[in-house]
């Protein structure tokens, strides 16, 4: 399969218009057209639906669907290369990309890459964000080069260290709320309020045994990724929003308030990255500051 076809077929979804794309690519439209027909004999398939009387526009089969997500993780991944081959032996520079949800944790990340930044300015981060499905899927494609899950992790597939301090899981409220009084909530507390619960998996959050009852028992109005967005629907009164701690600036004059789990609940994190992976230059030297800072403790 040719990287050059794989661009062309990416411009025609793009354009949803072969005659645009070929315009774009500085091709004529036969030469183009005759390279995507060449592209669905290779692989067997039909990828693009060609326009109808009336319309010029294309769009793309099943199979196109599929081959356009892994074109561009294909040339993503050929982009990186390319760029980490080009640094010259003595340089130390390029691209690190880090799988995290949201977590005060971030900051261990960025207090390595801030010591770094004082001898390898050249060095750029790249966060994405997601939970803990998506940090593996990345890594295992090789879309980033760390993730922070939590939990326990799998050795045979990932090699990992230990992040030395804990979220605290607790529930983000509005000051006027009668939880607001409490020092800290208890399950019954919430057994008969509207929740706003993280989308992960509640079976993969520590939160399921601490509710002591079923979560599809309990009343979720809503699910949320962001906890921003969380934060937006809690001060509009639709419900308590459960989340770490540290995320969402509840002093001065917010109108929120956080108070922790009673039993207290933490979760642990681990950094993770590619058992037996070769990590570029500059991934190493995150990876070694990380471990200096992951020593030192959440203070270094």
């Amino acid at each position: 399969m040719d990287l050059r076809v794989l661009q062309y077929f990416l411009a025609v979804a793009r354009e949803q218009s072969i005659s645009a794309a070929a315009e774009a690519l500085h091709l004529s439209q036969p030469t183009l057209s005759i390279q995507l027909k060449a592209l669905e004999q290779e692989l067997g398939k039909q990828l693009l639906i060609r326009r109808t009387k009336g319309s010029r526009k294309v769009t793309l089969t099943e199979e196109g669907m599929i081959l356009r997500k892994r074109a561009e993780e294909i040339l993503e991944l050929v982009r990186i290369t390319e760029k980490e081959i080009s640094v010259s032996e003595e340089a130390v520079a390029g691209d690190v990309t880090i799988g995290a949800g949201e977590s005060d944790m971030i900051r261990i990340f960025a207090k390595a890459a801030r010591n770094l930044g004082k001898k390898y300015p050249d060095i750029q981060y790249h966060m994405l964000s997601g939970n803990s499905s998506f940090v593996k899927e990345y890594l295992d494609r090789g879309l980033i080069d760390f993730g922070v899950v939590y939990g326990p992790v799998d050795t045979s597939i990932y090699a990992s260290m230990r992040i030395p301090f804990r979220d605290t899981w607790g529930v983000l409220m509005r000051r006027d709320s009668p939880l607001a009084k409490k020092q800290s909530i208890e399950p019954q507390d919430l057994w008969d309020k509207p929740l706003i619960l993280s989308a992960q998996k509640s079976s993969t959050t520590p939160l399921t045994a601490w509710f002591q009852r079923d979560v599809e028992k309990l009343h979720v109005v809503a699910t949320y990724n962001l906890v921003f967005n969380a934060s937006l629907m809690v001060e509009e009164g639709l419900g308590y929003a459960m989340c770490f701690d540290k995320l969402i600036n509840v002093s001065g004059d917010s109108a929120l308030c956080f108070r922790p789990l009673s039993p207290r609940v933490e979760a642990e994190a681990s950094i993770i990255w590619k058992r037996y992976q070769v990590l570029s230059k500059a991934a190493q030297k995150l990876m070694d500051a990380l471990l200096e800072c992951c020593t030192l403790g959440p203070e270094s």
